[in-house]
């Protein structure tokens, strides 16, 4: 247990020896174990724990930065040291602002969480290692099953009396499929995680859909470039939302890095059927939290609401620069404060997903998309990415096609959506969820043979 009341005295005493008056620590712990197979046998355990602080404070008008991992009494003093010294050698023209603490704070519920033993994570991921073995006899090797828990808290206390504590707990299970194919051709993978109630989910179910993801790729052949209807699937279009999420932060629109900004707020920028929501209080989230990397109170909003941009995503600094009230949306790292989401998805529309493949009557259905970190320019929007899926023939999956491109833009993406499945599934908990259900575009370029 962190003594975070030594810890105050040992920054009040030190900030009043460097003689400032403004300042804030941020605090984070965290503990993690996991563990993987391979083949017949436990092939990798982890652990881990550690703690980050983070401290800022203000000296002559100058912001200071100083970071440790460790809470000692002596290096608290030096921390605070570290950074008045900091300020005072700092050239950046950057303005701090440390939170008063006088927002309204959402209660969030309270997690009761333990980490679980080494060898009860171990005996699940064996089990489901068994599972995956016993459940197709062209499984091959490169499938595993793993699985892991974390513990961490976060804490803040600033010069103003701000003190917030938040903690938060959770496992996770993994199912991952290396199928062969009977006739030798080569192996096909599928992926599945679990996030709840580990050690009472269906094994069986999991380890059958992703065998089945897996031989449905199998005899792939190629499509012809040209324009087809697209619908991306719930896992790329949350792939492309994760790529594409920076160009909502107020931060990159003031520097230049995004097309959108406080101008467009009010505009239309999407089709009418979407909404856009941030929200760290997702229900089936067991990961959230009541306030930001600044100590500011998060909230839930709409970034885009039927098709209308609503705000950007602001911490207290690219507030002021707007002339707006922060969102909540602060993240901390080492060297100051930047811009994150929490739980980020399009809204579900009225389809499923067979439903929504129907409709599209003729076109391809993209499952897998692979290469964003160089085929995605979030400045201008511009994608084109290597992916893979199946052929929709008078609204039914056909067969399987692999080494297309499909190439568009982001914003043109948004405007353009016509339909969206009313299947969301959030891919992890966590401190940042990016989901969305399958969506339609029509006449999307491909690159095929």
């Amino acid at each position: 247990m962190t003594d975070y009341k030594s810890i105050i005295k040992a920054v009040e005493n030190a900030a009043s020896e460097n003689g400032l008056e403004d300042y804030e620590l941020y605090l984070t712990t965290s503990e993690s174990i996991g563990c993987e197979t391979f083949r017949d046998e436990l092939s990798e355990f982890s652990s881990s724990k550690g703690t980050s602080v983070y401290f800022r404070c203000i000296k002559n008008g100058k912001l200071g930065y100083a970071t440790t991992q460790k809470t000692d009494d002596e290096e608290i003093s030096l921390l605070v040291a570290r950074g008045a010294e900091n300020a005072l050698i700092n050239e950046k023209d950057e303005r701090a602002i440390i939170y008063d603490g006088k927002g309204e704070y959402r209660q969030v519920p309270e997690v009761q969480f333990t980490l679980p033993s080494a060898a009860k994570l171990a005996s699940i991921a064996m089990d489901m290692r068994n599972t995956l073995y016993n459940s197709d006899k062209n499984i091959a090797d490169g499938t595993s099953a793993g699985t892991g828990a974390y513990l961490s808290s976060t804490f803040i206390y600033n010069s103003k009396g701000l003190t917030l504590e938040n903690e938060v707990g959770n496992a996770n299970a993994y199912m991952y499929a290396v199928v062969s194919d009977e006739n030798g051709e080569s192996p096909e993978s599928a992926f599945k995680g679990v996030y709840k109630d580990i050690d009472s989910f269906d094994q069986q179910e999991v380890a059958d859909y992703v065998i089945n993801k897996a031989k449905r790729k199998f005899g792939a052949g190629n499509v012809k470039t040209g324009k087809y209807n697209i619908i991306f699937s719930r896992e790329c279009m949350a792939e492309i939302l994760s790529t594409y999420r920076s160009v909502f932060y107020a931060d990159s629109a003031q520097k230049g890095f995004s097309k959108l900004g406080k101008s467009l707020v009010g505009t239309k920028i999407a089709s009418d059927i979407v909404t856009l929501t941030d929200t760290p209080f997702k229900e089936d989230n067991p990961l959230q939290i009541s306030f930001d990397g600044e100590g500011y109170p998060t909230m839930e909003k709409n970034v885009i609401e039927n098709g209308i941009l609503k705000t950007m995503l602001y911490n207290l600094t690219t507030a002021e620069k707007d002339g707006v009230e922060s969102t909540g949306n602060a993240s901390r790292g080492g060297s100051g404060i930047g811009t994150r989401v929490y739980s980020f998805f399009i809204n579900p529309g009225r389809m499923n997903d067979e439903e929504l493949i129907k409709f599209a009557e003729n076109g391809i259905f993209v499952t897998d998309m692979k290469g964003f970190h160089a085929g995605a320019d979030t400045v201008s929007g511009d994608f084109s990415i290597e992916s893979e899926g199946f052929v929709i023939e008078n609204g039914v999956l056909t067969r399987p096609v692999r080494s297309f491109t499909v190439a568009g833009n982001f914003f043109d993406l948004l405007l353009n959506i016509k339909e969206i499945s009313s299947e969301l599934e959030m891919r992890s908990p966590g401190f940042t969820q990016i989901a969305s259900p399958a969506v339609l575009i029509e006449n999307m370029s491909v690159a095929g043979e």
